[in-house]
Parts: C-alpha cells; sequence; structure tokens
C-alpha cells in the first residue's frame, strides 16, 4: 500500500495547486515556504475523512492559510536575525495562474510583499485572503481563530499601515519598462546625473545576500547616499551584463556585477525610483533569472 507521502498528487488537488501557492507565497513571501505549507496541507487532505469534506476548495484554503499563518510566527523570529535585510524571494508572475483582478497584481507586487513585512501575521492574514482572495469573514474567522468584528478590524488596520507606501496607480509594464532602461543605459554610461534624475528624494535601496554574498547590512536611506552607493559600485564593476525581465508581475532588472547575480526590483511611483530592492542572496534567484524570467525587451 502505497503511503501518503508518496503518493502522486491527483487532478483535484493539482487543480487547486497554483491557488493555494498564490496563498501561501502571500502570506510568506518565500516559495519555498510556500511549497512546503502546500506539501503539508496535501499531507493533510490525503488524511482526512473525505466524506466529511463538502467543499475541497474551503477546505484546502483554511488549511494551507493555517499552517502558512503558523509558519510566518515562525519566519519573523528568523527574519528578525537575518543577516542584512530579509527581502521576499522573486518569483514569475504566472507561477500562481492569472493575475486577474488588480488586487492579485497588487498583492503580488514586489514592493507590496516588502510593505507587508510590517504587519503583524494576523494583520497580513487578514489583509491578504481579504484583499485578494475575497474570502468572506465567517472563513477568515476559522483561520484567525477570532470573532468577524476582529478580523475586519485587522484588515482595516493592515490597509491603513499599507497606505502611505503604496500607490494604486503604479505604471503601466510598459512604462515600467521604459524607466527601467533609462536606468541600465544611465548606469552603463557612467551617467549619475541622469540617474539622480530617476530617483525620488526619499529613495531607498534595500539589499539581501543573507550572509552568503556580500551586500549592504543595512537599508540605504535618501537619494545622496544610494547614489554614492550605486556610483561606488559602477566605478569598482562594470555594469555589461543586465536585461529586463518579469518578476512578481512587474519588470525588474536581472544583472551581473562582478561574479554575482543580482536582482533589482522596484517601487516606481509617479514616475520615479523610490525604492530598490536588491537580492543578491543565491537562495531567492532560483525561481527568475536571465533565462527563466521573461524578457521584457520588445515592451
Amino acid at each position: 500500500m502505497t503511503s501518503a507521502s508518496t503518493q502522486t498528487p491527483g487532478p483535484e488537488f493539482e487543480a487547486l495547486r497554483p491557488l493555494l501557492l498564490g496563498i501561501a507565497y502571500r502570506l510568506l513571501g518565500s516559495m519555498w515556504d510556500a511549497e512546503d505549507v502546500v506539501q503539508d496541507a496535501y499531507l493533510r487532505w490525503m488524511g482526512a475523512d473525505r466524506t466529511e469534506i463538502r467543499d475541497t476548495r474551503a477546505f484546502l484554503t483554511v488549511v494551507v492559510s493555517r499552517l502558512a499563518l503558523d509558519q510566518l510566527r515562525l519566519a519573523r523570529v528568523k527574519r528578525e536575525a537575518y543577516t542584512s535585510p530579509w527581502l521576499p524571494e522573486p518569483v514569475a508572475g504566472d507561477a500562481f495562474g492569472p493575475l486577474d483582478t488588480v488586487e492579485l497584481r497588487d498583492t503580488l507586487s514586489y514592493a507590496t510583499l516588502h510593505l507587508m513585512e510590517r504587519l503583524t501575521p494576523p494583520e497580513r492574514a487578514a489583509f491578504v485572503l481579504r484583499e485578494a482572495f475575497q474570502l468572506p469573514y465567517e472563513q477568515i474567522v476559522d483561520i484567525i481563530g477570532t470573532s468577524q468584528q476582529h478580523c475586519r478590524q485587522l484588515h482595516h488596520r493592515a490597509a491603513g499601515h499599507l497606505a502611505d507606501g503604496r500607490d494604486r496607480f503604479e505604471p503601466s509594464a510598459r512604462d515600467h519598462a521604459a524607466l527601467l532602461r533609462r536606468f541600465i543605459d544611465a548606469a552603463q554610461g557612467g551617467d549619475l546625473d541622469a540617474l539622480a534624475g530617476l530617483l525620488a528624494d526619499d529613495v531607498s535601496a534595500w539589499n539581501d545576500g543573507g550572509g552568503k554574498v556580500r551586500a549592504a547590512l543595512r537599508p540605504i536611506l535618501g537619494k545622496a547616499k544610494v547614489l554614492a552607493f550605486i556610483g561606488g559600485l559602477l566605478a569598482r564593476y562594470p555594469f555589461d551584463e543586465s536585461r529586463i525581465i518579469e518578476a512578481n508581475g512587474q519588470p525588474a532588472i536581472w544583472m551581473r556585477i562582478g561574479d554575482q547575480d543580482q536582482l533589482a526590483a522596484f517601487d516606481i511611483r509617479d514616475g520615479q525610483i523610490h525604492t530598490i530592492f536588491g537580492v543578491v542572496n543565491p537562495d531567492k534567484l532560483a525561481r527568475v533569472g536571465a533565462d527563466e524570467g521573461k524578457h521584457h525587451d520588445s515592451l
């Protein structure tokens, strides 16, 4: 007899896998952890009495959300001790199926995932489940373990925490990619004045090396310091290997600086770069890359 851990998931579960991964990833910001959560949910589903499960989608949504919420509580402690700022693991935008709504796209964007690190685990769960997946509050109650009124308060509070750093009217993919091309052209030409024109006055740069490769250990804040940081890199390393790819549903830059691959994601508002996210940790670059990502050079 084959054990549940070695059985291949059937079509019913596989049809729901993109949804389940999308929930877990938005809650955790890590595809590795999301896949573990979904696998654990599959084992629980296989061991459950199917005659008691009236709605497989609802059942698995609750199981995955609870597991991800528990994992997030543990992950927050580890992330506080992480070497360098902790940044989400970039993924391909189609990893979880079509991004059919503004909310699905917004909660997958790199900038929003980064901002969600400010939230408590219950706030993040209430926000993601209600905002992105439109779960009714009575179902969220079963996941978080609180009252409907408190779930509404958690959602409202989370939206308030994120409001200052989120812009619903983001640039189109074409405009986003065009600005990144200007960034690449200026960097390749060593034109710091042109780069300065692309940066907001309050721009910040976050770099995640995970202690495995060299990276700034703290956020770099303000145009002058970010420009000096970029200028220092350009003075030491050529910026020849770079291209625009897709990550988290938006254009990003895949580059090689020295002997290190790096993905740079950007928060762009009002035609300027407000945040640069540099992911250098090689463990977080497996899902996107110069070959794996979808190129936007034709936009």
